[in-house]
């Protein structure tokens, strides 16, 4: 049995990229701790994403 199969199976953290009224909001949520927070995104920080998304990957085994 591997490591991933020993984990709980489940959600730990979730997030979403929201576009509402021309603004954007990143939604954050800890499903082991029930919170959820809004942050105002800039459109500078929403398209320099998938270089942030890259750089986290490179860091996965």
């Amino acid at each position: 049995m591997d490591e991933q199969e020993n984990r709980e199976d489940g959600v730990v953290y979730s997030a979403e990229l929201r576009h509402a009224d021309g603004e954007y909001f990143l939604t954050i949520n800890d499903h082991l701790g029930d919170r959820t927070e809004v942050f105002p995104v800039s459109r500078k920080a929403v398209k320099r994403i998938p270089l942030y998304l890259s750089a986290l990957r490179s860091k996965l085994p």
